[in-house]
């Protein structure tokens, strides 16, 4: 946008500062009226946190999800459910998706029943998909998106619209409403969206333009460094353990001191050490392994198509697939320091 270029070339008086934050409230409040009615489709352990902010923050939430148990407690709280895709489509001026994994996106969007199908009128004038997939795909999103049209055009709104917006923050934001959205596609439609994702985190991230594929860059990356720094983390406190070192004064070292870490200080690994994550409650819940394995994948097959050097992620990628394999795919991936460390409870 004009805005965005006048502020990287010049420095902004109080004045114009002022008028440009007042034109983007502005914006977004406007835009932002025409998504009263929010489908949201995927209820697992990110996506139902997430559904509940958006009803606690006001809006009218119509939710889909293959877990016929899952819809059943929405339903019960008033919640309007749909059995299908297209069923949330026929009633939402913008779809949420966040679902596991790339194939299950392609689903929703175009398979039978689906969100979308080439040339159709649709009523959502914005579809955003939170989930982590493969760049190809989210491509291909885009345009099957694009060729579709809309059965009423407002403002901007010519044709639908998608944004790709991973998260970051894993369950405990996604409950408190504090995750990190890293979108990609058009600077309007972001603008227009960011109360909704204001409703659901604390932090918006714009990476630039549909289809280039740095939003999901952005999100693959920081999973890597997730995944190594709570390898590092569960192999020093096993290290320390067998050492004669508690984890929990290694907890109380880690975090004053230059190893400090999200996974020490805010997800530690060690059963007994810290309320409320999942190795709290034998690793159930959280981010699941096998999404961890997934995105780990995602990070060695880009590495791969670049030619870097990625030593770490591939032994990362051997570790939690490892973990998988021994039936550990739905736990919570700080189990690593458990099943592959052998790492003891703190008592």
């Amino acid at each position: 946008m004009a805005i965005s270029r006048v502020r990287s070339l010049i420095p902004l008086s109080n004045g114009v500062r002022n008028s440009v934050s007042s034109f983007s409230r502005f914006y977004s409040s406007t835009f932002s009226t025409h998504f009263e009615n929010v489908g949201f489709i995927g209820l697992g352990n990110m996506g139902c946190r997430m559904a509940n902010n958006l009803i606690k923050a006001g809006y009218k939430v119509a939710v889909h999800d293959i877990n016929h148990e899952v819809m059943r407690m929405f339903a019960e709280r008033g919640v309007p459910t749909e059995e299908t895709p297209s069923g949330i489509a026929e009633t939402s001026d913008v779809v949420i998706t966040m679902l596991p994994s790339s194939s299950h996106v392609l689903d929703v969007y175009t398979g039978p029943n689906g969100l979308i199908n080439d040339g159709k009128l649709l009523r959502p004038m914005l579809f955003i998909d939170s989930s982590t997939i493969d760049p190809q795909t989210s491509r291909r999103l885009s345009v099957a998106v694009s060729n579709c049209g809309l059965k009423q055009k407002k403002d901007i709104w010519e044709i639908p619209m998608i944004l790709d917006a991973p998260v970051s923050g894993g369950v405990l934001a996604a409950e408190a409403g504090t995750l990190t959205f890293m979108v990609g596609g058009s600077e309007e439609a972001y603008l227009a969206a960011k109360p909704l994702f204001l409703s659901m985190g604390k932090n918006t991230i714009y990476c630039g333009g549909a289809g280039n594929g740095s939003d999901y860059a952005a999100k693959i990356c920081n999973n890597l460094a997730m995944a190594v720094s709570m390898l590092g983390v569960s192999e020093a406190f096993a290290l320390g353990q067998s050492l004669g070192i508690t984890a929990g004064t290694l907890t109380k070292i880690f975090n004053s001191s230059s190893a400090r870490c999200w996974s020490s200080d805010s997800y530690n690994p060690v059963p007994g050490v810290m309320e409320g994550v999942p190795s709290s409650r034998t690793y159930i819940g959280g981010f699941a392994t096998k999404l961890m394995a997934k995105d780990l994948n995602l990070a060695a097959e880009s590495a791969k198509e670049i030619g870097l050097k990625c030593p770490l992620a591939s032994q990362a990628q051997e570790i939690f697939g490892e973990l998988c394999k021994e039936g550990h795919e739905t736990k919570d991936f700080s189990c690593v320091f458990r099943h592959y460390y052998s790492g003891k409870d703190e008592h």
